[in-house]
């Protein structure tokens, strides 16, 4: 039965990512160790493939309509791409499976992942649900800046890639105001920008794991997947009729209550 909900899961994860261009795969995650029984840390190289895969469906339509900068994303890139499969291929195999105690928690390396993307739950859900008044003072401070800053742009590049490789989510949230402000892209292209960006730097990170020796089950991988696609194809669709800026804090106050559950079911109630 939780499979069947874990299934309808990775619909609407495809769904958000197609009418709000970015958000839903801060779901993956949570979806693939409480619904479907995934390993926590097997789960973030599944997030990867999944998120990078849907990510490209996603791109392919901004880019179609004129909204992706290349020659920004290969800046950004640039960076990303090494720091995400570094992380990939030795920092996550080189983390000890049991890393140290408080109290009567044992931190092991599944916890570290779940409460590290916990937290980023609760950051991703308040960049969400002020997403309106960000978007305005984004925009406002565009119309104001006359230099790109490169070097910026560079280091949010590695810091996104080694928080892409080590949680398995995208992280739009920190990419599209990067974009705006350091790169000086108007929002529609910095979401189509980003959405290449995370494609990359997501597939990129899921080859680290699979230099690594990473075990896959393609089949059931592929077949979430499946269902994750479907899910932008249909939010592409609907993106003409329900605006994505609308039902973003609304999916924020989503996001914020699950982080929130993940770290007490983590922390407390497992004490």
């Amino acid at each position: 039965m939780l499979h069947l909900v874990g299934y309808f899961a990775a619909i609407f994860i495809g769904l958000s990512l197609g009418i709000m261009g970015g958000g839903g795969s801060i779901l993956t995650v949570p979806v693939l160790v409480y619904l479907m029984g995934v390993s926590p840390v097997l789960s973030t190289a599944y997030s990867l493939f999944v998120v990078g895969s849907t990510s490209v469906v996603g791109a392919s339509g901004y880019f179609r309509k004129g909204l992706v900068s290349i020659p920004t994303a290969l800046v950004f890139l640039a960076t990303s791409l090494v720091s995400v499969f570094m992380t990939r291929k030795y920092l996550m195999p080189a983390i000890p499976h049991e890393l140290f105690t408080v109290g009567s928690i044992v931190f092991t390396k599944d916890l570290l992942v779940l409460v590290a993307f916990a937290v980023l739950m609760v950051v991703a859900a308040t960049s969400m649900i002020r997403s309106k008044q960000a978007e305005e003072i984004l925009t406002d401070d565009l119309h104001h800046k006359h230099h790109i800053n490169h070097l910026l742009i560079l280091t949010v590049g590695a810091v996104v890639g080694v928080l892409t490789g080590f949680v398995g989510a995208g992280g739009g949230f920190l990419i599209i105001p990067a974009l705006v402000l350091f790169a000086r892209l108007p929002m529609k292209t910095a979401v189509g920008t980003s959405l290449v960006i995370i494609a990359i730097n997501s597939l990129i990170g899921f080859t680290g794991d699979l230099s690594a020796g990473t075990p896959i089950a393609w089949t059931f991988l592929l077949g979430f997947l499946s269902f994750a696609v479907g899910g932008i194809v249909l939010g592409t669709f609907l993106a003409r009729y329900i605006p994505g800026a609308r039902l973003k804090p609304a999916f924020g106050w989503f996001t914020l209550a699950m982080g929130t559950f993940i770290l007490l079911r983590e922390l407390v109630f497992t004490t």
